[in-house]
């Protein structure tokens, strides 16, 4: 059972004579933004930012009431229109309480929301038909998402009001992500879904069904993205709050030339899905100077997921990503876990991330297939991480070869070099450096987990001081450097490294435990882990070979 909401009809709209004001320059939010390219290191095209002719018209002057309760569709409608058929201006929303349906933009439109207002999409779902969409990278069914906007080019959502998605009227909610206290308020609320035959074929998110008839059985249960805008060129999002999603948030597919700005994104911790921003297949972004506090990943690339985004062939590439703070989130900043396309040419720095699960995020599984490279990450602080502050993980929603102090099974992994070659559906992880970062968390400081048949490749850590109450990780690996590495461990080794080859360790600061060694080696494919003499103590037994790893692994420096 899910609560119901009486469908509003709308209102009739009045006649209105409307005064456009033009001239003959066309304003545009240009910002003087040159600092956000200062120290990229790869070539890529200044972002092109909109433009819209001086013409503007305010929904209030058309008929739409702001009382919270009137559903002001058409309103926004044929404000959109209006402004559309005179090429393009600014959509005002004044201050107050705007219900409405979905809203469809159109080019050269800059929906713009005043101080003080708050557009309401309803919780009504007979107002979201099934429509063809994209999903966690894949084609499929979801009801329209309530701000949308597809083939545009020219268009803004600007302005310091607020858009909420109503998503408490279309997210599930695991009783174990409440006090028992908030748990009875929501049973008591109505909508228990926990016997609905829709909610359990739907939770998925892609489920296996055949035709749009199936779909429409659990409809109410395909819960749409909040924002959805695909294949749009020259997007402007700037200064807007966006709310409680019924899943993403702010999902750009397939767009060129974005700039998003200034923006605070919110939902429930405990949402599901409830992603902040998800940038797919997209090209030449700015992301700076927004807030995000959120139930799922904070800022993710993704590019399609297995055959289909490997067949769509779209990667995400030239992205800045500056100056933002997570306060909450599965990851602050994340790759994966559909990167079927690739990922290249990203730019991370000056980011704060407090709370969130774990800090720097790369995931994919085998089948993803897909390049990721060219990763530069640096100036990041991260506090109050309950996983691990940077985590690359090649398993993710599988069993990962996790070590503990070294003592792994080595005949699993031999197993899985024979079950598994490298073809077209095995990710690459290459090329990717991270430096300046300082972190504290509460597992272990660091893991780099790749696939025994494909090692994580060329991948960099400089400057760094970790805490946590587990040291550093590396497991299949290859050609990974460690420079002026601080690692403040709990238990166990300072770093542990399983089947790696081309370790290079300097300059390595750890807290020295009377149980433990400094450094465990494990694994008969370890080869040429490279450490300096002047890191650990002379004559003590500060470094432990496990499980098949000789003593020609190391190399002394």
């Amino acid at each position: 059972m899910i609560t119901r909401f009486r469908k509003l009809s709308p209102a009739l709209l009045p006649f209105v004579a409307l005064v456009i004001s033009s001239c003959n320059n066309p304003t545009g939010s240009l910002q003087n933004n040159d600092w956000v390219y200062d120290n990229i290191e790869f070539d890529m095209p200044r972002v092109i930012e909109p433009s819209f002719p001086d013409n503007e018209v305010n929904i209030a002057d058309l008929g739409a009431i702001a009382d919270g309760q009137t559903l002001n569709t058409d309103y926004f409608t044929k404000a959109i229109e209006l402004m559309a058929a005179k090429g393009g201006g600014k959509v005002i929303v004044p201050s107050g309480i705007w219900m409405t349906g979905p809203i469809v933009l159109k080019s050269n439109i800059n929906l713009h929301l005043e101080d003080g207002a708050l557009i309401r999409f309803s919780p009504d779902f007979e107002l979201y038909p099934l429509v063809e969409s994209n999903f966690e990278g894949k084609n499929t069914y979801r009801c329209q998402s309530p701000l949308s906007g597809n083939g545009l080019e020219n268009i803004a959502i600007t302005g310091k009001g607020v858009i909420d998605g109503s998503g408490e009227a279309w997210r599930p909610v695991k009783k174990s992500k409440l006090t028992e206290g908030q748990w009875k308020k929501l049973l008591n609320s109505g909508g228990v879904l926990e016997a609905a035959a829709g909610y359990r074929v739907s939770r998925g998110n892609l489920p296996p069904l055949q035709n749009q008839d199936e779909f429409m059985k659990i409809k109410d249960f395909l819960r749409p993205v909040m924002v959805s805008l695909v294949n749009c060129k020259v997007v402007l999002l700037d200064g807007v709050t966006f709310q409680n999603s019924p899943a993403w948030n702010i999902h750009p597919l397939l767009c060129e030339d974005l700039s998003i700005r200034n923006l605070t994104v919110r939902n429930p911790w405990y949402s599901q899905n409830g992603d902040g921003l998800d940038l797919e297949s997209c090209k030449n972004a700015l992301i700076y100077n927004n807030n995000f506090d959120v139930g799922d990943d904070a800022i993710c690339l993704k590019s399609g997921k297995d055959k289909q985004g490997r067949d769509r062939g779209r990667a995400t590439e030239n992205v800045i990503i500056k100056n933002n703070i997570v306060y909450h989130g599965h990851g602050g900043f994340v790759v994966g876990s559909e990167m079927s396309g690739g990922v290249r040419n990203v730019h991370v720095s000056d980011c704060t991330f407090m709370g969130t699960n774990v800090g720097i995020r790369f995931k994919s599984a085998r089948g993803r297939g897909g390049v990721v490279e060219n990763i530069y990450i640096s100036n990041i602080n991260m506090t109050d991480i309950p996983a691990e502050p940077i985590r690359f993980n090649m398993f993710y929603g599988g069993q990962a070869p996790m070590l503990e102090d070294g003592s792994s099974s080595i005949e699993s992994q031999n197993k899985d070099k024979l079950a598994f070659s490298v073809t077209e559906e095995t990710p690459v992880f290459r090329n990717i450096h991270l430096k300046n970062i300082v972190a504290n968390g509460f597992g272990k400081v660091a893991v780099f987990i790749g696939l025994p048949e494909l090692k994580l490749e060329n991948l960099s850590l400089e400057n760094a001081v970790l805490s946590g109450y587990e040291g550093f990780v590396i497991t299949d690996a290859s050609g990974i450097k460690l420079k002026n590495v601080k690692i403040f461990q709990k238990n166990g080794p300072a770093l542990t490294i399983f089947n790696s080859k081309d370790i290079e360790v300097e300059n390595l600061n750890f807290n020295e435990q009377s149980d433990a060694s400094a450094v465990a080696i494990s694994g008969k494919e370890s080869s040429n882990i490279m450490l300096n003499n002047t890191d650990f103590k002379p004559g003590d037994k500060q470094i432990q070979l496990l499980n098949g790893a000789g003593n020609t692994a190391v190399v002394w420096k």
